[in-house]
Order: structure tokens, then sequence, then C-alpha cells
């Protein structure tokens, strides 16, 4: 006995990171057994723990080729190694799973569909052919189906389907890519679609609803359709009248549809795509991704007057089946009513939806939580997260330190939750715009949710500085001690921990609206960051929003402010100027006295408002749709212009402080506006004078590294500017690329603010 122990080895090995619903076990399993080691293998509330005894070359070997064979949908974030007596295993076991302790495992995200399983349902001789749940260790549902850790089958929506005995031998064998896949099943024991009329009657079951789903596409109804995290609303996108009778019944005027293509060669038919674009779109991630379109095959009503489409693959058997099936692209917009989150289940959704869709494509595998299509834009050659849900979502980000138990509760718009479980900040999936009931009681499961997977009993809770977002108010509404964190300050911190920065950095956070910590509208801060202090250095100069809240659905009110704080009550008297602005001779008395009187006009100094007022005064949007309709068509506008300097932001002192003046940049479009310069080079124009202010406030700061944050950033022109005239002068810049950088990036930002408090200076 005492020679054996000397040649042989225990280790045990407790591993953390994306470990859980990727074939992890299974993999440590047949690696074992290729290896002639013995022991067991454990998921737990933390990960998944290891005890492999054996010659101890091999055990060596063994763990070497965990870091190099792993799947390669896993990710291991920390790996602790403890050698420990021989106690004479016999054989290698997959244990059950742990339930005990603090959550610290990694959630994995829902994964589309494999390769291997997309062969399987469109193959007439497999036993899976059209069967539109199937999955296996490589893919298929996890967020959205899971209700406690650990990741299995008990704890799942699947725990009402037993497997079959032709099933239980794929999830029993080590061999098969089955082996202890929790959602597996088959047609003989898993769940199975339906079709159902605008009442709920059943119409057909299983492959005839599927069949009768693609007639009713063809013939231009609109199908919603039960998915992986909720509904989506499906017609023929070549089909005009189709897809305007949608946009009719959702109340949805202007704002561009997402599109589903059956095939990467189909998309290329009508878009440009790079091959950064075609890795993201191909991705386990699956999501939606900004193409620039160069053809118009299909119906004008899907994007109108934008040059990108949100495009994504079939991502799930069910949506594979549909789109083999029409051979053609369809709409593919989430399935709500206006600012409500997407509907999961389905007598819900004949209630929400009987007035928009015409028939149901429904099933009965539970969804157990919304999970929203992700959107994703590739800029300067990465991805960039503009909307983080399915594929991404609830994944962490990793800080440097460990943080206390946390959470924070988001903005107003694009909202997100957070939470913080040592080292790790878990940033839920897309809730949405406050703006209803519903999406308030989405936050309040939201935040429930990630607190109870991860068992967090948060000893601050972070919200935003405006007391009057609902989301500051549900988090008054709790126990812990709730603290405010100033707007762009978590847009930096965001952005910091986007790209594992520590140390000092110029943070630049531009949006629309933000509160300030004097009380005014912010939204073009130059703030200094350290580990111990923030300073807001500087910021464009400020001026009125007559009606306040109401210019952001007006970019002619922004315009009107901004030329009133240039050229006071002549403004007025400026016949021209008002016409093209658009207001009507009655608007004017009320408006005048907003300004004159400073009477519902607060002060902004939001760079999203100086887009919105070069805008409407060039004549691209007088009025909006929906947000930021009017600075995407200032974008768009640039998309074929070279890039052409010609308007300046002087750095000046004056009785706000130290702040870049925009008088000169509005002159000089109202010049080019009288000279009759093409509209796209003035936006061109605008875009670099933007871009040269940020190198100026920098080459003023004199710190090397600069992070760019805030809904502007998703401006492809102007980061892209930005980025490369940083470079230029010798700094170095980051922007954002897994985290949001619009505000569905705050609540990280709020765990980090609060986290490591941050004293404001203001000398």
């Amino acid at each position: 006995m005492n020679v054996m122990t000397k040649v042989k080895t225990r280790l045990r090995l407790q591993i953390t990171g994306t470990v859980q619903g990727v074939g992890f076990r299974p993999f440590i399993y047949r690696l074992a057994h290729d290896l002639a080691l013995a022991g067991w293998v454990v998921n737990t509330r933390q990960g998944v723990i290891i005890e492999v005894e054996g010659p101890t070359a091999r055990v060596d070997e063994f763990q070497q080729r965990i870091e190099t064979d792993k799947p390669a949908i896993s990710a291991i974030y920390s790996l602790e190694s403890t050698c420990l007596d021989v106690v004479g295993y016999v054989g290698f076991t997959i244990r059950e799973s742990d339930g005990e302790g603090e959550s610290t495992a990694l959630l994995l995200p829902d994964i589309a569909l494999c390769a291997d399983c997309r062969g399987e349902i469109l193959d007439p001789t497999n036993r899976r052919f059209r069967y539109p749940f199937t999955n296996c260790t490589n893919c298929g549902p996890r967020f959205s189906i899971i209700a406690a850790l650990p990741y299995d089958r008990p704890n799942t929506t699947m725990r009402g389907f037993a497997m079959c005995p032709a099933c239980l031998t794929e999830y029993h064998n080590p061999a098969d890519r089955r082996f202890h896949a929790q959602p597996n099943a088959c047609p003989e024991c898993g769940p199975h679609v339906e079709l159902w009329d605008r009442g709920g009657t059943v119409l057909a079951t299983h492959n005839a609803a599927l069949h009768g789903a693609v007639s009713a596409i063809h013939t231009g109804q609109i199908v919603a359709v039960k998915g992986l995290g909720g509904f989506h609303l499906l017609v023929d996108a070549r089909n005009a009248d189709a897809v305007n009778r949608l946009r009719t019944r959702k109340h949805r005027e202007e704002k561009p549809f997402a599109l589903m293509f059956p095939s990467l060669a189909m998309v290329e038919t009508a878009c440009d795509l790079t091959s950064q674009e075609m890795r993201v779109l191909t991705s386990p991630a699956s999501p939606i991704v900004l193409l620039r379109r160069h053809a118009d095959t299909l119906a004008p009503g899907i994007a109108p007057g934008n040059p990108y489409l949100g495009v994504m693959l079939p991502y799930t058997p069910l949506h594979h089946l549909l789109l083999t099936d029409l051979n053609y692209p369809v709409v593919a917009t989430s399935g709500n009513l206006s600012d409500e989150p997407i509907s999961i289940d389905e007598d819900d959704a004949v209630r929400a939806l009987g007035d928009i869709a015409d028939i149901f494509l429904v099933h009965n595998r539970p969804i157990l939580r919304h999970v929203d299509d992700s959107l994703v834009r590739v800029l300067l050659g990465r991805e960039m997260v503009l909307r983080r849900a399915r594929g991404y979502a609830p994944l962490p980000v990793i800080s440097p330190e460990p943080l206390p138990p946390l959470l924070a509760v988001g903005g107003h718009l694009k909202n997100t939750v957070a939470v913080s479980v040592g080292q790790h900040a878990f940033l839920s999936q897309h809730i949405g715009d406050l703006e209803t009931v519903p999406a308030y009681d989405a936050l309040r499961r939201v935040a429930a949710d990630l607190q109870h997977f991860y068992r967090v009993t948060p000893v601050h809770i972070a919200s935003d500085l405006h007391p009057d977002y609902l989301s500051s108010r549900f988090a008054r509404e709790q126990a812990a001690d709730v603290v405010p964190v100033q707007h762009h300050l978590a847009h930096v911190l965001a952005g910091m921990a986007d790209n594992a920065l520590t140390g000092t950095v110029l943070g630049v956070a531009w949006d629309g609206t933000g509160l300030g910590m004097d009380g005014t509208v912010w939204g073009s801060e130059f703030l200094v960051v350290t580990d111990s202090t923030v300073k807001r250095l500087t910021h464009y100069r400020p001026f009125p929003l007559p009606g306040g809240d109401q210019a952001m659905r007006e970019p002619r009110r922004s315009a009107l402010g901004l030329l009133y704080a240039m050229l006071g009550d002549r403004v007025f008297s400026d016949a021209e100027l008002l016409a093209r602005l658009t207001f009507s001779p009655e608007e004017i008395p009320l408006l005048r006295q907003m300004l004159v009187r400073g009477i519902n006009a607060p002060l902004t100094c939001g760079a999203g408002r100086l887009f919105d007022a070069v805008a409407a005064l060039i004549g691209l949007h007088a009025v909006a749709r929906f947000e930021g309709q009017a600075a995407m068509a200032l974008e768009f506008a640039t998309i074929d212009i070279p890039d052409e300097p010609g308007y300046n932001f002087p750095l000046v002192n004056d009785e706000a402080g130290l702040v870049l003046d925009w008088a000169s940049v509005i002159q000089g479009v109202l010049h080019d506006l009288a000279i009759h310069l093409p509209h796209p080079r003035i936006a061109a124009r605008f875009h670099h004078a933007l871009a040269a202010s940020i190198v100026s406030v920098a080459q003023h700061a004199a710190l090397p590294r600069v992070v760019l944050s805030g809904g502007c950033f998703q401006n492809a022109r102007l980061l892209t500017l930005t980025v490369e005239q940083l470079r230029q002068a010798g700094f170095s810049a980051y922007w954002h690329q897994r985290v949001p950088p619009n505000d569905g990036g705050i609540a990280l930002g709020q765990l980090l603010a609060v986290a490591k408090p941050r004293q404001w200076v203001t000398e």
C-alpha cells in the first residue's frame, strides 16, 4: 500500500466559470476514462468539483487537458487544485449535484442549435426528423428554462417531461453527445407544438401545426410564434402589405423590424457581410447583427430610411424548420405591446397579441423568464453588444477585486439590473424602457430572479441619481440601504469594466440625458476618474430645451433652444429658420414664453440633443417616431461621405467654467445651409467636429487612456472618427464590447460605483 501511494496521486479540482450546461461533466468523465483514472465529478452551486486518482503523470496530464481540451462553449475562470491522500477509488462516476452553499456557478445563456442537431431534424431517417425541440450538450435552452442551480433537469421546466427509454440511453451513455444533456427529448417524450386561432382553439398539432404556420405566412398572415425566450411576430419580409399591416397593428410607425433569414447564403444576397459579421451571426449566441444592405428585394416598410438591416439566422430547431419550409426571409419582431416585455406564456400571448396576430404557433415547454434577441454591431473590427439578452445574459463581468453583495437597478431606458457575487458582476437580460406597469413588474421579477439564483442579500442597492425613475423608486421600496449613482459616472465605470481597466482614465460619457450632480441635465461629460475620486472636467455649453421631455420626441425643440441660446429673441423674427423647423404660427408664442421666462425649459448639455438639433436644422427629422431616430439619420447621411473637417468646438471658460462651445459649429451649419452645401457633407463635418472636440479635451487633460461610453457611441461614424483621431494624437482609446454603451450597461457601472466609492471633487 505504501508503494502504491507513492506512485499514485489524488487531486481535488475546484473549477468556476461557464461549466454547467456545456457538457463539462461528460467531458471530464470521458477524459478520466481515456486516461484510466478513477474518481468523480459533481456540479455544485459554485461550479464543478472533481476528484481524480491514479498514476501521477496521468493525473498531471488530466489537469493540463482540462484547460486545452475543454468544450468550446465553456470558460474556466478559476481552477484550484489540492493534493490529497489516495483512497483507492474504483472507476469514475458523475455524482448527483450538490445544491448547498453560496451560488457562484456560471449559468450558460441559451445557445443556438448546433450543426449536428440541425442535421438530425432535416434527416428523414433520423428519429428526430422535424422535431422542434431537438438539443444536445452543445446547444439548446439554458437560461430561459432553469429555475435554480445547479443546472439539472429537475431544476428546469423540462422536469414535467420524463425521458423515454431511447432518450435515457443517450443521457446515460458517455460516448453520446446527449450524455447528461438536461433538456434532452424526442417526439416520443418531449414537448410538442400546436396551432391556435385567436381564441385559443387548437387547429392542428405537431408537424401539421408547423405546416399550418408556414401556409399562413405564405398567404400574408401575421403569425405569433412561441420560441425560446418569448414570442416573435412573423410575416413574409417580401410582402409589403403584410409588413405594413404589422406596423399598423403594433403601432410601430417607423422603427426598424428585425429579420430572420433561412441561411447565410441568402443573407449575402441582401447585405454586405464581413468575416467578423459572419462569425457573430453564426456564433452560439446567434444575435441580431446590423448589416449594410445592398439590395431592395424586401418590403420597403421593414427599415424606412435605414441603410442597415437587423439580421439573424434561425437559432432554434423550430425556427430552422419554419425558415427551411419558407425559404425566404421573414420579419421576426418581438411579440409584445409597445413598451411591454415580450410575452412568454401562450394564454397571455393570446390576450396581449390577439389584435395583432392572425394565428398562433405555440408549444407546451414552459418559458421561465423572458429573453429578447440580443443586438450586435461590428465596429472597428470587433463586436459591440447594443442589447444584451439571449446568448449573452447572464454571463458575468469579472471584477479585479472582490465585490460586496449588491443589487443595482439600472436606469429608466433600456433597463437591466445586476448583482455581485465575489468577483462576478452578473448583468441581467434586457428588460426595456420602464414606461408601463408590465415593464415595471418585469423589473421586479428579474431583480428577484437574480438574487434568488445567486442567493444574494444585498448590503446596498445602487440606483440612478434621478429620484423619479421607476427603477429608483423600486430601489427605495427594498429593505437595503439605497446609494444613488450619477448616471454618467456609471457609464464610464461600465466602460472601464468592459475593458478590464483600473486606475486613472479620462471618461467620455455622451448620451441624451442624465441628472447631474448640480441638478441640471447632463449628457456630454468628460470625467477624470481615479481609484478614489471623480472630477467633471468639462462638457458642452448648456442650452434650454423648450418643453423639457417633449424635446426628446421633437428634435426641432432642441434646435430652437440652441438657436435661442445663440441668437436670443432674434430667432423669433427669423421666419425662414422657424419655417425650417416646421413650427406653426400658433406654436411660436408658447415656445417663446417658455424660453424667455425659463418655464418648462430646463438647461441641458446632452450630446444627444446636439445631434437632434443639427438633424432638425438640416431637415432630416423635425419630429422623431422612435428614440434616437434623428441621431441615427444624421449618422446614416454620412455613410458614403469621406471625412470632412469644417467646424470647431473651441474649449473656453465662461460662467459655467471650462466648456466646449457649440456656437461656431451651429454658425457653420447655418452658413453651409445658406450656400446649399449638400446635407450629407454638413453631417460629415459635424461628426468630425465632435470627434475633434474629444481629442482637444484629451490633450487638455493629458491622460493617456480615454474611455468612450454612452448611447452616442453606438454611432459608427462618431466612434470610428474618435478612435482614429485619438490614436493619431497618441492616446489609447477604449470602447464597449460585451456590455452595451447605452443605458443597458448602467447597472454594471452602478455596482462598481457602490463597491468602490469615489469622492466628487470640484477644484
